[in-house]
């Protein structure tokens, strides 16, 4: 689920609960649409004082890609500002006013590559959603924790609209506001929560490696996560999947739109186990009557084909190459004091973790943790662990927390 929404709870009742924001302080801006209306914006953003708070809307499951449709800001002596992006590409003027001034986001790694594109570049950070995993909070979505900690509630009826449509309905655009509005206030009493609890360190660390973090490198084998691959249970069907996800993926890119809206994946998958041998056939499949998916029947159809006349050793092979550990279900048979390591690294990971307050993940990934008992260091020390730790992109106060109880844990899962 987007982490910027939450899920109204069961019985939830209005009367109740914290009132509803209903307007942006100083009413509601116009849009920036045009390089004269975006310098009053910089000149005003480079006048205020403070962190800036930051938000960008989507159009994901709609558009291809993750762009940004639209980017609100607010900072306290400069009021809230949204850009059109589409109609002013290049933000780098934005960029300069911010300069070293915080920036804050909700959830930045969802944001952070959409705002790049447009040359917003944040140099510090404070993420309010990463801040609510430190602290242990039991859910981080935006609308909950502003409800939570300044009790406020937040509508969040158009967080899964088409934001790429012209023009932005003026109710949209209210809610988009809204979502900087009080942003600065949250970031300010969640501070306060991570200095109360000796956590501020800890955060200011995964604020900065957020920052630091590389591109996303293309996924392998990107196809193998469609949804319901694993009824496809043999080669040839799985070439058929490959076929037609980048058959898929090609017009959906051509055509900027979410690949789902031109062929679902169940579709894939159905024609992948019956493998049809005409466009009547594919026709049949009840997934394939959406009004692209009819339309690309022939494209379609040569996919399958290609997939039922393609020599064995074109085959995709049944399972993705990696350079990690296998299934952990393997480890029992495969590598029983492996799976004595993990048992035990886990079971520390979890303590250690229940004691700070935190997720597991947020103290250490899982797949660090499983790497960790598949294949420890020779020398098992906490020096050697924590040297393993950080090559796996660990910060600092993970590495304090966790080093000496793994190295421990670890010797002892060898005895036994």
């Amino acid at each position: 689920m987007n982490s910027k929404t939450d899920p109204r709870e069961p019985g939830d009742d209005d009367a109740e609960r914290a009132p509803l924001l209903r307007e942006p302080r100083e009413g509601l801006p116009e849009v920036t649409a045009d390089a004269e209306t975006l310098a009053g914006v910089i000149a005003a953003l480079s006048a205020g004082t403070g962190p800036v708070a930051v938000d960008a809307e989507r159009a994901s499951g709609y558009r291809y890609g993750q762009r940004a449709y639209l980017v609100q800001l607010r900072r306290n002596g400069a009021g809230s500002a949204l850009i059109d992006p589409i109609a002013c590409p290049d933000l780098s003027g934005l960029d300069a006013a911010v300069g070293e001034a915080e920036v804050v986001l909700h959830a930045a790694h969802q944001d952070l590559p959409c705002l790049s594109e447009v040359n917003l570049r944040p140099k510090r950070l404070f993420d309010t959603e990463l801040a609510g995993r430190l602290l242990g909070h039991p859910r981080v979505g935006l609308g909950f924790m502003v409800e939570r900690m300044l009790d406020i509630r937040l509508a969040k009826e158009h967080s899964a609209v088409d934001w790429s449509q012209r023009p932005l309905p003026e109710d949209w655009l209210r809610y988009a506001a809204l979502d900087v509005e009080i942003l600065i206030e949250l970031r300010d009493s969640l501070e306060a929560e991570l200095e109360e609890t000796g956590k501020i360190g800890w955060a200011r660390e995964e604020f900065a490696a957020v920052l630091a973090a590389p591109p996303k490198e293309p996924r392998t084998d990107p196809w193998r996560r469609t949804s319901g691959i694993h009824r496809v249970r043999n080669q040839r069907a799985l070439a058929a999947v490959r076929e037609l996800w980048y058959e898929r993926d090609r017009i959906a890119q051509e055509r900027d739109i979410s690949p789902g809206r031109v062929l679902p994946d169940a579709a894939i998958v159905e024609a992948a186990t019956t493998m049809p041998r005409s466009t009547t056939d594919l026709a049949k499949i009840r997934q394939f009557g959406i009004k692209l998916a009819r339309r690309y029947l022939t494209t379609w159809i040569k996919a399958v084909n290609r997939a039922r006349d393609m020599a064995q050793a074109d085959l995709p092979r049944p399972n993705a190459p990696g350079d990690g550990p296998p299934p952990v279900n393997r480890w029992a048979d495969r590598a029983p004091e492996a799976a004595r390591r993990l048992e035990a690294a886990r079971t520390t990971v979890t303590g250690i973790a229940e004691e700070i307050v935190m997720p597991t993940e947020n103290l250490l990934l899982p797949d660090t943790v499983r790497r960790l008992a598949w294949a420890p260091p020779e020398t098992v020390d906490p020096d050697a662990v924590g040297a393993f730790l950080r090559e796996r992109g660990a910060r600092e106060w993970q590495v304090g927390l966790t080093a000496e109880p793994l190295a421990t844990a670890l010797r002892e899962a060898e005895k036994s």
